[in-house]
């Protein structure tokens, strides 16, 4: 959703450990969590991660020029005539010397046969000589910005940050496109009974080969389908369910919910752009501490209630301050207390989930519960802004969905966010190339 129209609708320091847990501050050392085991495994990942616990406030997008700008994924077409542009903060007191470098991955996100030179008209390490210190904030930072060399072929990139020793502190996906086929990506009618019409999304697609030769179509176009540019809960692996060879179109209607999502509900919010009064979700503020302490009001959970309408980021967080401006660097952090009111323990580990956890079941997100109080408590350590968030419970199997179900209820009127990726591997090729991107507003207000 655009940021202007939000606001319209809206009207580390020596005292903070980095990496600073979510948890209840009330219980003993020993059963706290402890935010270890996600900084612990340095081994590169082809995924959005983050590496080290003084790296913060990771954002990487495509520029606009305009305030929604922020919330502009990094998905550009061949010319890139707006390139990808990364931020992030280091905290402390030094600025680290920083290196990127782009690995060109194929369709399931492992590293392509290609030389750097296949994919790139410069040397692959770019130094961020882009930064600067953060001004006037209790936890000092350094804030660097990276603007991502052109690339020139389409496919799927993996933007990696290195320190001096060449240990990895944070990578991003990034994709790169060309329109080869026509894409048509619109909403279809979720099979089944009325519960599921009112609970899923369904994304029917076409796509249509005819300017362009392609050797099988059927078996070797590979298609993605996302939801609010998230990975976690992907579709892969669709067939198409209608091969029409003599208009050169494929068809994708399923009736087994293979192209569906659950609706799910507006994502919660809360404002901390000022750290001098309460913004909206803020309960309490304490500002005499270091960092400044922000507790959110007490919520329930929304599942089984009815849909309710308003403008929300579809998960996403902007970072801003309302008093200085330029939220890059004015920008303080502050310890953020969620409070979830719940009768019962929910089936799982409970999250606060979203962009501002890489949509991650990340350590230093996870609530703990008070049987005593009846509700899930936690703390995060999040620099001023804007968020948007759920609660989402761990899947009981490994590489399972997280179940934002549970806490959030799911609706079909809700407003979410599409994109369709479509790949094709060339007889004679090394790599999958990413030969149409389409993409839809669901329920756009």
């Amino acid at each position: 959703m655009r940021f202007r129209l939000l606001c319209l609708s809206v009207l580390a320091t020596a005292c903070v450990p980095l990496g600073t847990p979510i948890t209840n501050p009330n219980l003993p050392a020993s059963q706290q969590q402890k935010p270890a085991e996600y900084y612990a495994d340095r081994t590169l990942r082809y995924q959005d991660y983050i590496y080290d616990p003084s790296v913060r406030s990771v954002q990487c997008y495509v520029p606009t020029g305009q305030a929604n700008g922020i919330f502009n994924p990094p998905i550009v077409p061949l010319s890139q005539d707006q390139p990808v542009t990364l931020e992030f903060d280091v905290l402390g007191e030094q600025a680290p010397r920083l290196t990127a470098k782009l690995i060109h991955c194929d369709l399931n996100w492992t590293p392509s046969q290609l030389t750097d030179m296949q994919f790139l008209s410069e040397i692959n390490e770019f130094t961020l000589t882009n930064y600067q210190t953060s001004v006037n904030t209790k936890t000092p930072y350094y804030h660097y910005t990276l603007q991502v060399p052109r690339v020139k072929i389409s496919g799927n990139y993996l933007l990696l940050v290195q320190n001096q020793a060449g240990v990895p502190l944070v990578s991003r996906r990034m994709l790169v496109y060309e329109n080869q086929v026509v894409a048509t990506l619109q909403q279809g009618i979720p099979a089944g009974g009325l519960d599921a019409r009112y609970a899923y999304q369904q994304l029917d697609f076409i796509i249509n080969y005819s300017a362009v030769e392609l050797v099988n179509p059927a078996a070797e176009v590979k298609v993605v389908l996302r939801q609010n540019y998230r990975w976690d809960n992907a579709h892969y692996n669709l067939a198409p369910t209608f091969v029409r060879d003599a208009e050169r179109r494929l068809e994708y209607q399923y009736i087994n919910y293979e192209n569906a999502f659950p609706g799910l509900s507006e994502y919660r919010y809360f404002d901390m752009r000022s750290l001098q009064a309460n913004g909206l979700g803020v309960s309490r503020l304490l500002r005499q501490t270091n960092p400044v302490q922000v507790e959110l009001m007490e919520e329930t959970t929304r599942n089984g209630l009815t849909y309710n309408q308003y403008i929300d980021a579809n998960g996403q967080r902007v970072f801003e301050n309302r008093e200085y401006g330029n939220g890059a660097y004015n920008g303080d952090y502050a310890q953020v207390t969620f409070n979830l009111k719940a009768p019962q323990p929910a089936p799982g580990p409970v999250y606060v989930f979203g962009a501002l956890s890489d949509w991650q079941l990340r350590d230093e997100f996870r609530l703990t519960y008070d049987s005593t109080q009846q509700r899930y408590t936690g703390r995060a350590l999040l620099k001023q802004g804007y968020y948007n968030y759920s609660y989402a419970v761990a899947p009981r199997r490994a590489g399972g969905v997280p179940d934002e179900v549970y806490f959030e209820g799911t609706h079909t009127e809700t407003e979410n966010f599409y994109d369709l990726l479509v790949y094709y591997r060339p007889p004679g090729t090394r790599t999958d190339l990413l030969i149409a991107y389409q993409a839809l507003d669901l329920n756009k207000r």
